[in-house]
Order: C-alpha cells, then structure tokens, then sequence
C-alpha cells in the first residue's frame, strides 16, 4: 500500500492542505480534500515535454499527448471522452516545453472511473497504438498547427521569438507544437519508444482534488496504478543553462498578411521558483498587466498609438524565463515609434522602480490569480503537480503567494534595471502585406470622415 504522507497547514495556505503518498512503483500522488462541492479533479503529470525531444523528433512530445486519447488496452478509440462526458464530467490534455498534463473533472461518485482510465492508458497504451491511430492523430495535429499556427494573424510569432531567444541547440528553442517535416517523420517505433520512456509511473505525479475520502482514494489508486512496472530508461533533458543577459539586440521583421503593425519582444529573465522570477513578475505586472499597466496608459490611452499593449512572463524552471511584450500599433503609427515609447517607459521604470501604489495593485492582481487557481478543485490539482514534477514540493503551491507579497519595489527595480534592457531581448515586427495595408488606410480614411 501507499506509503509516507504529510498533511500540515502552512502558514498562508488559506487552511488547504495536501498529503503526499508514493508507491512501490515510484508513483507519486498527492491528496487535497474540498468538500465544498460534489466533485473530484483528477491530475496527472508526466515529467515529460517538448525540451526532451531531439532534433529532427521535435512535436513528439504534443503527438503523443494526442495518441493518449486514441484508445488503450480496455478502452478502445474514443472511448476515453465518451466515458467521462457520459459520466457528466470534462477532460482534456496539454503539453508545454516542460511536462504533459492530462485531467479530468467528475461528480465525486464517478471517481474511480477517471483512475481506472488514467491507469490503463498508463499501463497498456502500447497494445492499442498501431499505425492506423498514428496516422489518424498525425493529421490532427498537423491540422491544429494549420489552425492555430500557420493560418492566423500572428499565429508564429511564439515560434519565431523562442527560436530567437534560444540560440540553435538549445531544449528550448523549438516550441512543442513541432515542425510539419518533423511530425511527417515520426515512426510508430519512435512513438512506442517514447511512450516505454516516459510514460511510466515513475516519471509521473497524480494529484487527486476535491470531495474525496483519502484512504478509499489511496486504496483505489493502489489497485488500478500499483501494479504497472517502473521504466528506468529516462535520460535528463539537456541542460537549459544560459546567460542572464542576451547581450545583444535579435531582430526579425515579418511581412505578412497581418491586420496591424505590431511589435512582440521577448527578454531573457530568471528561472521560475526563484525570488528574482517572481520580482520579474510583479514588474511586468505593473508595466503591462492590463488597463492600469504603464504601458497601455501610455499608448493606448495618451498617446493613442496602439490598440493594445499587454507585457507578460512565461515561467520556466528548466531554461531563464521569458518576459512577452505584445504591442499592436492603431492607424498609421510606425513600429520605431511604438518602440521609442516603450523603450522610454522601461528606461524609467528601471530607474525609479514602481510606486507604492504599483506595488500593492501589482500583488493583489498576482494574489487574485494566485486565488483563482486554487479556488477550483481542478487548478488546485494542476499546480500540486506543477510544484511537485518542476520543484519537488506540491506544498509550495499551498503558499506560493506569500513569496510574491514579500517582495520589495526595490527587488522589482533591480530585476527591471538588470533585464528590461535593449541588450536582452529578441524583436519581432510585423509589417502588414501591400493589401493588408491598403485595407487599414481605407479603414482610418472612413473613420475620419465620419
């Protein structure tokens, strides 16, 4: 049976409290009741994601997310989603450069059906996946990449930034979503050798959240789970270690068929679960975090040059953490402009740091968010996994706002000054096709007469 738990309230955790378990098979699971509501989210992370993947391989990490709804030993093609939506609960799956997270929300008396069906795709996905399904979950992914990517205004800006902001050979530099001669190349042997390395209960973390008896919840992930082999073969992702600063300006401009000029940067900042990460994001809180930042009063209410301006951080632990500036210039304003004015804004932010004011707008809005996560039974249950498989500890996601609100505007300053410069960012800039840009012209030429 599961051994070992701890199930202490910790100062600012609000009275939530999480016990942690493991089983013989290297499983880990964690524990949090809610008997606020007759439901149950169940979680489960595998320590896996687009920076393990290999040149000429990337996008295998996101496929096979896919491939784990596809039908397993006992559940066969869509079975999964039907069983849980017929059971009046949701489900779904994401990949990130870090880890894969599939979960399911259900009535409390539906638990044990999502355990069963997490634990057989575990342990006997690979008796279910044959070409046919490979093929079948290929295209898909191919077409959301078509979708969401390729055939959308923007749509590769992510893409292009990150590849920027990695040098080439870097874990990081490719996204998840993969490449289309990558995901064309992929085997049914590739998919079967990824699945035996990283799907395996060693490699994971189960949360389990929500209106539950614990000891009935340990016993049932004992007898689905317990029984599925461990897999040592699981080589640590490469090294993400970079400087702390770029060092110099990347820069790409895009011709596109876009609706407005724009300007995305992307600065290199500190690695998540540290002090200076979470100063990195009170900073850009205040600087672009929505219609009280710095940057929208600047430009979308006074100087009335963009349409929208938002500055926000993407939160690594493997590699230094990107800060995203998203700006979308109005009418005719030309990109330097947007640029001179942004950069005015950092340079004085970097030198005066935020006013006391920012600072206690800026942690409320983290604490607000920080509240919404763990307000559900399904965000409690992601960020347990987050901070066990990135951190080591669920416990940290119980108390992670008390780190941001011990911050000082002078450490918000000094991440600022150190980061939020010229020399460490990579630029994006869209300049729109000929007939985009005739459209836009003939679109202010009518809002003027009017």
């Amino acid at each position: 049976m599961p051994m070992g738990h701890t199930a202490t309230a910790q100062a600012g955790s609000g009275g939530l409290t999480a016990t942690e378990h493991r089983l013989a098979n290297g499983l880990r699971v964690v524990l949090s009741e809610d008997h606020l509501t007759p439901v149950a989210a169940v979680c489960l992370w595998y320590d896996v994601g687009s920076r393990h993947e290999v040149k000429g391989r990337t996008g295998l990490a996101h496929l096979f997310e896919h491939l784990m709804f596809q039908g397993s030993h006992q559940v066969h093609g869509n079975g999964h989603f039907e069983l849980v939506q017929g059971a009046g609960g949701s489900l779904n799956g994401t990949t990130s450069f870090e880890r894969t997270n599939y979960f399911e929300t259900m009535p409390t008396h539906q638990l044990e059906l999502a355990l069963w069906l997490e634990a057989d795709r575990m342990g006997s996905l690979l008796s279910a996946l044959d070409d046919e399904s490979m093929e079948n979950q290929r295209d898909v992914v191919k077409n959301e990449r078509r979708q969401r990517y390729d055939n959308v205004p923007y749509g590769t800006a992510f893409e292009k930034l990150t590849a920027l902001a990695y040098p080439e050979g870097h874990p990081y530099h490719h996204t998840p979503i993969g490449s289309m001669a990558d995901l064309d190349a992929a085997t049914l042997e590739d998919a079967r050798n990824f699945f035996r390395t990283y799907y395996a209960p060693n490699n994971a973390v189960l949360s389990v959240v929500g209106d539950i008896d614990p000891e009935r919840t340990l016993a049932w992930i004992e007898k689905y789970f317990g029984s599925i082999p461990t897999h040592d073969g699981k080589q640590p992702p490469r090294d993400g270690a970079l400087p702390g600063v770029i060092g110099e300006q990347l820069r790409e401009v895009v011709h596109e068929d876009v609706p407005a000029r724009a300007l995305m940067a992307a600065y290199r900042l500190p690695h998540d679960g540290t002090r200076e990460c979470d100063a990195a994001d009170l900073a850009l809180t205040v600087l672009g975090g929505g219609e009280s930042s710095r940057l929208h009063n600047r430009l979308v209410r006074h100087d009335q040059s963009a349409v929208a301006a938002g500055f926000g951080l993407l939160r690594l632990a493997g590699a230094p953490s990107l800060g995203w500036l998203d700006v979308k210039t109005s009418g005719g304003v030309e990109v330097p402009d947007i640029e001179s004015a942004v950069d005015d804004e950092l340079a004085r932010f970097a030198e005066e740091g935020p006013t006391a004011e920012e600072m206690e707008r800026a942690q409320a809005q983290l604490e607000r968010e920080w509240l919404d996560r763990l307000g559900t039974v399904a965000g409690r249950a992601d960020e347990l996994c987050r901070y066990a498989v990135l951190f080591g500890d669920p416990q940290l996601a119980l108390t992670a706002v008390d780190r941001v609100l011990d911050i000082t505007a002078e450490e918000v300053r000094d991440v600022a000054r150190a980061t939020l410069r010229p020399d460490n960012r990579a630029v994006l800039v869209y300049e729109p096709t000929a007939a985009e840009a005739d459209d836009a012209a003939d679109a202010d030429a009518k809002g003027a007469e009017q």
